[in-house]
């Protein structure tokens, strides 16, 4: 067999398994584990498949008659690798927490969503992780709205609601709303609980924190949902 044919179908394969490998775990049919480890073979697998293409491409070594699916593969490799490249790049100097707050002294707790995580799950580490935080994402700060705490409230459970997450609990007395989101990619669900509390002067101070109910980075998507929930709420 030729090399461009093995690159064909290695990218081919590989393609395949890096899109399935999610949605098999998002559709309850693969563990996270497997989904890893077919994530990383399929990622591998077509690597190695569109560099052997692309070799043959620039030699002229396609067969005749097999340019079409040897080149629609090699754009498909290219594609789908964008994926996996994107959240290496964007989130690969994350240091490797799964919890970020704006208050890491007083952090909010969750309720509604303790009994969706493990036991143990939804308690705050402390200076552990609040040290790392504060090093590699010191721009999450809480914000300060000059309105009183029921109109923060509202203002706040709009931005969770244009946010696109599912609402979990809705508590207006004790200034608190939690809500879960899901990443793009495996689905990941992902807890919120918002803080709202009176600042004095007919200001309110609003505190978030987003926590990932399964590993142990989250590649900095916690840290950005939390500065996307901020800037949609001063939006």
């Amino acid at each position: 067999m030729t090399a461009a044919r093995i690159g064909t179908w290695g990218a081919i394969a590989g393609s395949a398994a890096v899109v399935i490998a999610p949605l098999g775990y998002r559709i309850g049919v693969a563990p996270l584990g497997l989904a890893f480890a077919l994530l990383a073979l399929g990622f591998l697998t077509l690597v190695v498949g569109a560099l052997l293409l692309l070799v043959a491409a620039l030699r002229r070594r396609v067969p005749p008659g097999a340019e079409r699916l040897a080149y629609g593969a090699l754009a498909a490799a290219v594609i789908v690798s964008l994926f996996p490249l994107a959240a290496l790049v964007s989130g690969g100097g994350a240091p490797p927490i799964h919890d970020i707050t704006t208050d890491t002294e007083n952090p909010p707790q969750f309720v509604a969503a303790v009994a969706l995580n493990t036991p143990g799950r939804t308690d705050y580490d402390g200076e552990a992780i609040a040290e790392q935080q504060r090093a590699a994402y010191p721009d999450i700060q809480p914000v300060t709205l000059p309105v009183d705490t029921d109109v923060a409230f509202e203002r706040a459970l709009a931005a969770v609601e244009a946010m696109g997450w599912e609402v979990l609990e809705t508590d207006a007395t004790a200034g608190r709303i939690e809500a879960t989101d899901r990443t793009f990619w495996f689905g990941f669900a992902d807890d919120v609980v918002i803080r709202i509390r009176d600042a004095g002067g007919g200001a309110s101070r609003v505190d978030a924190r987003s926590q990932s109910r399964v590993g142990g980075g989250d590649l900095g998507a916690n840290a950005n949902r939390v500065r996307h929930f901020l800037a949609t709420l001063l939006d």
